[in-house]
This record gives structure tokens, sequence and C-alpha cells, in this order.
């Protein structure tokens, strides 16, 4: 599990509600649903084949969740899209439509968070700390910090910052046309990255035989900037705790 928490955090979040909702007893409708998550790449290609059309609706809805919802950070992001992207090389689902469904449901998704945090306040998210974990608003808090309004971008490529992110934004009250242009911007790059790198090596025979490894591979490069913020801010503390070591 400690394994699976660093290569695929989805996964991870996704397991720990699982295991919560098999522990009330048999296999519940969100268990199933957690599972098919964990699963995802088996079970992308079954879902066009069963449903049809309605695949597009339930990839919007997922995408849509992800990002417009503080409640759903353990649905499937970056590994989504590299696995449509990958379908859409091999004829299974149409590429251009799927990108432009997926990039329209990034930014709806961040404009009702956004909508949500704008409306209920910082009051309301300080006295409801199991739906908004303290740690997770000070780790977008930090980005804010940081980066400024470019946070609403950067936070696409960062699993559970990016769906903060917007919400934090509208607590803060950022101006709504200085956010929709980075909501719009981040949306179109982190779409068109991680489906056009599914699509440009999803059809290689090594990464259809082994896709797993290759949806981890993806969530591992997407994770290096947090990985490298990580260490920088051990070795910062470390400097820290040495003078007063010394004294």
């Amino acid at each position: 599990m400690a394994v699976t928490a660093m290569v695929m955090p989805e996964g991870a979040l996704a397991a720990k509600a699982s295991a919560a909702a098999s522990a009330t007893g048999g296999e519940s409708v969100l268990a199933k649903a957690l599972s098919w998550v964990m699963h995802l790449d088996k079970h992308l290609a079954e879902l066009f084949v069963s449903q049809g059309k309605m695949a597009y609706g339930i990839l919007f809805a997922i995408v849509f969740a992800e990002t417009g919802f503080v409640v759903t950070p353990f649905l499937p992001g970056d590994s989504l899209l590299f696995a449509t992207g990958a379908l859409g090389a091999l004829g299974v689902v149409n590429f251009p439509l799927t990108c432009a469904l997926l990039f329209a449901a990034a930014v709806l998704g961040d404009t009702v968070n956004y909508s949500i945090g704008s409306f209920v306040g910082s009051n309301f998210m300080e006295t409801h700390p199991k739906v908004f974990p303290p740690e997770y608003i000070d780790k977008t808090r930090k980005f804010y910090d940081q980066y400024g309004g470019k946070t609403v971008v950067l936070a696409r490529f960062f699993v559970i910052v990016r769906t903060f992110a917007p919400f934090i934004a509208g607590v803060a009250h950022m101006n709504y046309s200085k956010f929709i242009f980075y909501n719009l911007l981040g949306g179109a790059l982190w779409i068109a990255s991680f489906m056009g790198l599914g699509y440009f090596f999803g059809a290689i025979p090594a990464v259809q035989e082994n896709f797993a490894l290759a949806v981890a591979g993806i969530v591992i490069l997407s994770l290096l900037p947090v990985i490298a913020e990580i260490v920088q801010h051990a070795k910062g503390d470390k400097g820290e705790e040495t003078p007063q070591v010394a004294s």
C-alpha cells in the first residue's frame, strides 16, 4: 500500500475509500465504482464497447467531478487522460471529439469549484475540516503564495492541489476574468499534455502490453515537481534546525 500511495496517489486514495466502503458490509455500489477507477486501464475499453456513446458522458462526468468538487480528489485525472488518449490512437474513441469534451469538462469543473468557494467563504471551510482537510488547504495556499494566479494553471498537474486550487481561488475572490483566463489555459495544457502522450505512445506494442506500468510512469512524471518541492522543503527545514542545535 505504501508503494501504491507513492506511485499512484489517485489509486491509493481510491483504495482507502474502497476499503472503507467494503468494511461497511459487502460489495457496495461505491466499492464497485472505486474498484473500477483503480483498474482503469482494464475497464475503459470495455466501457466504450458496452456503453457506446454514453461512455463519453461518463468520461465527462469523471473529469468534471475530479476538478469541480473538493470531496472527489480520489477520481482519476492524469491516468484517465492518458488511457483515453491511447484509446484514441487505437481508434476506439474519437480523439478530437474527446479532447474537446474533456477540455470543456475540466474548465466547467474548475468554474463550478471557484463558484462554490466564492459562495461558502473561508468561515464555512474552517468549520468543516473533514470536508476541507487543513493539510490540503495549506498546501494549496502555499502554491498561491509562491505562484499567484498561475497556480490555477500549475495545479492542473498536481494531484489533490488540482481539486482545491479553484476552490481556494473562489474563497479568496480572485478576479474572475483573471481566473477564467488561467482556467482556460490550464485546462488546454492539461488535456493536450496527457491525452497527447497517450495518443502518441499508446499504440506502441510495448506500452499496450505493460499499460498499467505506462500509466504509473505518467503519474510519476507528473509527481516529479512535487517530489522536488518536498526534498527542497526538507533541506530547508534541516538548515533552519542546525543553528538551533548548535546554540
